[in-house]
């Protein structure tokens, strides 16, 4: 099995007359054998993606490419595609191994055939010895695998994930995340994977698109999207949770934590500062080599880390700072600490590209 390269150029799906668009001139590159993640909220347009991907709507405009072939009015069990949904949708009067070989059946290969390749995709999805179990049998995971199997059973070209993994406890989820990891070093598939779980798409994903409201945001390896995310909107789908507004003068943020250089050239004017709460580092308020000095007003636990929110008051006012804390450090509610913000972490965002709701302190809570 080796994956195809899709692309999609364009594609805009209207479902009515004056109605806004589901989606609106998306583009993608998926490369062949690549993971690439859609990611964004409920009714951003991911689903509409997969389903005008796999051929089970009609674009209003644009196309679907895979391979350089264009497959406008292919019919969908004729795309060398296969779908995963987030309900595994087996059949639940037909035993594990008949279900995975009922692509196979389909396609007129013999019971015998089709049964002996169906143990071979159990294997490798990890249930070897449950072909004769009945489908109603299996746990919510068991039928999930079942599902991934049943789907590369019928070798696509490209394997399309719709939140498969999202109705599965954390436990499941990340073995799921493991066995579709091994899969990719066997098998080589191109994926599309929709998601709206920013670390799921870190953990699977080459690449990201960020969607929301039926229009692609920004795309690209998700560490670059988490350092320098285009907007306000982008950075908070991706978990962001600081946000200081100020002003660029010269090149440095202006705003309640001082004045902070930036990494990189950015238009003097108003804009939102922004950085990852992982990289912000929690010293002593003594500490000369600390950026600002405030007040611990939330503790988190978070396993063996903990989120810690800084109240910080300079000029212009006062904002906060979300920071997280590594195992084996504390600091109590309402201590005074110092923030150190490692200069290549610190991004900003214009005011114009923010979202539609700015926070007014600068922060999001």
């Amino acid at each position: 099995m080796s994956g195809g390269a899709l692309r999609l150029a364009g594609l805009t799906r209207v479902h009515g007359t004056g109605s806004a668009p589901a989606l609106d001139g998306f583009d993608l590159e998926v490369p062949a054998g690549s993971c690439v993640a859609i990611l964004g909220p409920s009714g951003s347009g991911k689903s509409t993606v997969l389903r005008l991907t796999a051929g089970l709507d009609e674009p209003t405009a644009g196309s679907v490419h895979l391979d350089g072939v264009d497959l406008a009015g292919v019919l969908p069990e004729r795309r060398g595609m296969a779908m995963v949904f987030q309900r595994p949708l087996l059949f639940p009067h037909l035993s594990v191994r008949d279900n995975v070989a009922f692509a196979d059946r389909v396609r007129g290969v013999p019971r015998r055939t089709a049964r002996r390749r169906a143990e071979e995709f159990l294997e490798l999805v990890q249930l070897g010895g449950y072909g004769g179990r009945p489908a109603r049998a299996l746990s919510g995971g068991q039928e999930q695998r079942v599902a991934l199997a049943r789907a590369l059973a019928a070798e696509p070209r490209v394997l399309l994930l719709d939140e498969p993994f999202s109705a599965l406890d954390a436990r499941l989820r990340e073995e799921m995340h493991e066995l579709l990891a091994d899969l990719r070093m066997r098998l080589d598939p191109t994926i599309l994977l929709v998601t709206h779980d920013h670390a799921e798409a870190d953990t699977l994903a080459d690449r990201v698109a960020v969607l929301d409201g039926g229009r692609l945001l920004q795309a690209g390896p998700m560490r670059a999207l988490y350092a320098r995310p285009a907007s306000l909107t982008v950075s908070r789908l991706l978990g962001g949770r600081t946000e200081v507004a100020g002003v660029v003068r010269d090149g440095r943020h202006e705003s309640p934590l001082g004045s902070l250089d930036l990494p990189a050239p950015v238009p003097d004017g108003p804009a939102v500062l922004v950085v990852r709460h992982e990289a912000v580092q929690v010293t002593t308020a003594a500490d000369p080599a600390a950026d600002a000095v405030g007040s611990a007003v939330r503790v988190r636990p978070r396993g063996l880390r903990a989120l810690v929110t800084v109240e910080v008051t300079g000029d212009g006012g006062t904002t906060t700072v979300d920071a997280e804390l590594g195992p084996g450090h504390d600091v109590a509610a309402g201590g005074t600490v110092g923030l150190r913000l490692p200069a290549g972490d610190r991004w900003v965002v214009p005011v114009d590209d923010a979202a539609d709701d700015p926070v007014a302190d600068g922060a999001r809570a």
